[in-house]
């Protein structure tokens, strides 16, 4: 691409950002996308997203299981039989499966377990209405009780549909999870089996799709809210780095997919040079402004997949998936070209860096690879500070 045509690009995206923000507020692009698309967030969100699909679509179904078969002994009183009995025979049906739902799916951290969760909480009614309709279609529907009870198992997608507001999910979810209701609305229209009459129907559709709209925005509208208290919680507020109580679960989830993939994964052990002669020489402000031009300047080299955590006052670790011992030495060697900052006084900051590998220093699990990494950042600053000390304990920068 051209440079004229990257500024065209680059302002195309400054004005998309500025009309986002006059509409939703300070609502970057990058978070806009999250809103749209599964698969963007960031692990700790897409880990905290699934727990609560997973306990939401658990108490639904826990409350269905108790309610769906109250309904029972209604049926049996309004319809007479044999429609009676195949109503409250399918009202059996999906209780057992509500039932199943409520009991099969555990806590799970992976965003592919909730998405199975939630879909089948959704297919137990949508069978229910493709099953029931036609049902109700053969029989004589003629005393008022019984056209007000048969008419609202017409709008059975309408309950549903409004339910996934409870969830937070994104735009392609919202639709993907609506579009089989709507296409059931439709199979019952067509075919011929509505209770309600064929116009009516068609109506139903309209308001079914405007609610389905109406639920997905509101489920966008809690992912964002849980995306904002995740990133409250888990940042260090005076370098924007994440904690480490949050490092720490991320650490655990990053380390687990790398074993599981068998892929590579590196972590980088950053103790700055010198820190403690800058708080007491210029006092803590400075202290802390220093930390902050550090944790700024790594983000600035950083990839986007990375993690920047900051583990102890003057400590950061950088957590760097799908790197391997060579990907992460050449990290480090880039991050040392572009700097750490000043400090107050002018000179260049410095740090001593441990570099470790999944792979290379077969690490079993993610503290064992912590703990080889602050070794050899111990190392770097025992041998003269201001080095990299990697695998095999090899300085590759001095």
């Amino acid at each position: 691409m051209s440079l004229n045509g990257q500024d065209k690009g680059s302002r195309f995206l400054d004005t998309l950002e500025r009309g986002l923000k006059r509409i939703f507020g300070e609502l970057l692009l990058s978070q806009f996308q999250d809103l749209l698309f599964p698969g963007h967030q960031s692990p700790l969100v897409q880990r905290r997203r699934s727990l609560l699909i997973i306990s939401r679509v658990r108490m639904v179904a826990g409350a269905f299981a108790l309610l769906t078969p109250i309904w029972i002994p209604v049926d049996l009183m309004i319809f007479s039989s044999p429609l009676g009995l195949y109503i409250g025979l399918l009202r059996a049906a999906a209780t057992l499966a509500f039932g199943a739902v409520a009991l099969s799916f555990r806590s799970a951290e992976d965003i592919s377990t909730a998405h199975r969760a939630l879909g089948c909480l959704l297919a137990i009614p949508t069978l229910f209405f493709l099953v029931s309709q036609p049902v109700l279609a053969g029989f004589q529907i003629e005393t008022q009780p019984q056209q007000v009870i048969a008419a609202g198992y017409a709008f059975l997608p309408f309950v549903m549909v409004a339910g996934l507001s409870v969830f937070p999910i994104t735009a392609v979810e919202g639709v993907l999870l609506s579009v089989p209701l709507l296409i059931a609305n439709l199979i019952v229209a067509f075919l011929g089996y509505q209770v309600l009459t064929f116009a009516s129907h068609l109506g139903a559709l309209w308001l079914l799709t405007l609610l389905a709209v109406v639920a997905t925005l509101a489920g966008m509208s809690q992912l964002h809210f849980m995306m904002q208290l995740v990133s409250q919680a888990s940042h260090d507020g005076l370098t924007k780095a994440f904690t480490r109580r949050v490092g720490e679960e991320l650490l655990d989830l990053q380390f687990n997919l790398a074993a599981r993939t068998e892929m590579p994964f590196a972590l980088c052990f950053i103790d700055l040079d010198n820190f403690k002669s800058i708080n007491d020489r210029f006092g803590h402000e400075e202290g802390d402004n220093t930390l902050r031009s550090v944790s700024a300047s790594l983000r600035k080299v950083l990839r986007r997949a990375d993690i920047l955590v900051r583990w102890g006052g003057e400590e950061f670790l950088v957590v760097m998936p799908n790197t391997d011992a060579q990907g992460a030495a050449n990290a480090v060697l880039r991050l040392r070209e572009a700097g750490l900052g000043l400090r107050p006084d002018g000179a260049r900051q410095t740090a001593s860096i441990g570099v470790s590998e999944r792979i290379s220093d077969n690490a079993t699990d993610w503290t064992v690879l912590v703990e080889i990494a602050d070794h050899r950042m111990y190392t770097a600053k025992q041998s003269g500070k201001d080095r990299v000390v990697a695998i095999d304990n090899k300085v590759i920068a001095s």
